[in-house]
């Protein structure tokens, strides 16, 4: 990587290689990398004009569109440090975050106009701030005006060409410096600010590009939502080597199997959740996906179950991944190593469904509690640690949390418990929090469902400890069934026992229609321990 690369020259090397070469389809809108720098470079003396400077915070409340890449890109531009916001979060969080991160200005969908105004509202009474700290609104999609008397602008006006347009006073900013603000989801607390700088961001856009050989004819499928880093990191990566951005605003199976069709999208990732529901959905073995040359899948464990389905109905490449919003995301990815690539296939694949072995811009190792390398059996079990250039220098505005996650020497505690194959690759059993123990025994909540995975009736599966008087905690799995499918709890329990240490096994199966998710869509297993927990009691669910 170039000394001094930042978020704004990875668009500027795209622009000067390839200005001809469409870099956006979004339905049947294009942009070329030509118009794409243009309008950043109208987006970011825009936001200089208004006064912001390098440092200060932009937010952004949209779904996947061109808007979202120019406004990662123009702000860049203007030295500011972009904060997506997960439009699932409720108004009292949003309010939080924007008020946290002392926001200047916010770019938004018009159809979160409301969401917008409820949000400026609920500012005035954020104890992270007082008042509000938001200047003005820049809507996409049109301008419903002004909203509690901030300034309010539309985006294609701003983006609209001008003649002749004003050069841009670009801000230079420093590859140290913050480009982006990202919050946690919250679920054990108050959302925190992972910061990410330049650095972070470019050198993971780098290694993911040598790591997945992505080129100037890849096109990506923007599915999972920009504001999470399960896809953001493509946005620089993908624009960095020119290949194609096709954005799909919100998922829903038919509707991205078709763009995948029409657009001949060549690589994406998804989270589990959506493989699930993309490889059960009934057109997707007749669907045209021959584009697909890699499907990956990150933001939680998924089942090998899952892993052989997708390969078998997409027949593409498969690399599972695993990271965290605070290393910019990537820490693994089960690419097979060369010299384990002459194996048969269904050798491979267990490989490709392991978490994987370290992403090239980190370090990585699996400690025991007392900070000593866990043995390479698969068996011992140890927390993941990591450091390197795409790793976080900390949490916004809070010190004693940045002092906590890290160790003596530098290393970043993730909270995931893994083990460590004779090959060196990694594979996740547990969250720490979420580790079982029942009777004295550890139970890993990946392993039991992974095995309820592997039953044909089961579409998705989690498995918590309840709080039990005889076993300390009790294993119980929430399960959805496939439609159409007959299942008891009986037959899921004895399925288990069948291929797991009985301890490990349910003690109790309880049925959903739907698993309760985060704003990113990962299973909320926080809030399914409380729900049983409240039905153990006797109150209702």
């Amino acid at each position: 990587m170039m000394p001094g690369t930042t978020v704004w020259t990875t668009l500027a090397a795209a622009r000067r290689a390839h200005p001809d070469r469409v870099a956006v389809v979004e339905g049947d809108y294009r942009v070329t990398y030509a118009d794409l720098g243009a309008q950043a470079d109208r987006l970011a003396s825009f936001f200089i004009r208004r006064g912001v400077a390098p440092g200060d915070r932009v937010s952004a409340l949209m779904v996947n569109s061109h808007a979202y890449l120019t406004t990662y890109f123009g702000a860049a531009g203007a030295g500011a440090v972009v904060n997506p916001l997960n439009h699932r979060l409720s108004t009292a969080d949003l309010a939080f975050i924007v008020a946290d991160a002392g926001a200047r200005w916010l770019v938004a969908d018009v159809g979160f106009a409301d969401r917008v105004a409820a949000l400026v509202a609920a500012l005035a009474d954020t104890p992270a701030a007082p008042g509000s700290p938001l200047e003005g609104v820049v809507w996409v999609g049109g301008d419903p005006g002004p909203v509690h008397g901030l300034e309010a602008a539309e985006l294609a006006r701003v983006l609209a060409p001008t003649e002749p347009d004003a050069p841009i006073a670009y801000t230079s900013r420093q590859p140290d410096d913050l480009a982006h603000l990202y919050y946690t989801s919250g679920t054990t607390g108050r959302p925190k600010g992972v910061m990410l700088t330049h650095e972070n961001v470019c050198v993971h856009a780098r290694g993911a590009i040598e790591e997945l050989d992505l080129c100037v004819e890849d096109t990506w499928g923007h599915i999972a939502p920009m504001f999470h880093l399960a896809d953001a990191w493509a946005t620089f990566a993908i624009t960095w080597v020119g290949g194609r951005h096709v954005m799909v605003p919100r998922y829903d199976a038919p509707t991205v199997l078709d763009a995948v069709a029409r657009h001949r999208v060549t690589v994406t990732n998804l989270i589990p959740t959506m493989c699930n529901d993309l490889v059960s959905h009934p057109d997707a073995a007749s669907s045209d996906v021959t584009s697909l040359r890699l499907l990956m899948s990150g933001g939680a464990p998924i089942a090998p179950a899952l892993v052989k389905r997708l390969v078998d109905t997409f027949g593409c490449d498969y690399v599972q991944t695993y990271g965290m919003t605070e290393t910019s995301p990537y820490l693994t990815m089960s690419l097979v190593a060369p010299h384990l690539r002459a194996l048969p296939p269904e050798a491979q694949l267990v490989y490709k469904a392991k978490t994987g072995r370290p992403f090239q811009t980190v370090q990585l190792r699996v400690v025991d509690n007392h900070g000593q390398p866990v043995a390479p059996d698969g068996q011992e079990v140890g927390e993941i640690q990591v450091r390197g250039r795409s790793v976080t220098p900390g949490y916004w505005n809070r010190p004693d949390a940045t002092a906590a996650a890290f160790t003596d020497d530098g290393f970043l505690r993730t909270g995931d418990l893994a083990v460590v194959d004779a090959e060196g690759y990694v594979d996740i059993v547990d969250r720490l929090q979420d580790m079982i123990i029942t009777g004295g025994e550890n139970v890993y909540s990946t392993e039991v469902e992974h095995v309820l995975y592997d039953h044909e009736a089961v579409l998705e599966a989690a498995v918590i400890g309840v709080v039990d008087d005889r076993w300390g905690e009790a294993v119980v799995a929430a399960v959805v069934p496939r439609p159409g499918a007959k299942v008891d709890d009986a037959d899921l329990i004895s399925h288990c026992k069948a291929r797991l240490a009985t301890f490990k096994a349910p003690k109790r199966v309880v049925f959903f229609e739907s698993l309760p998710r985060t704003g990113t869509g990962k299973i909320r297993k926080q809030s399914l321990r409380e729900q049983l927990t409240r039905t153990d009691r006797g109150a209702p669910a």
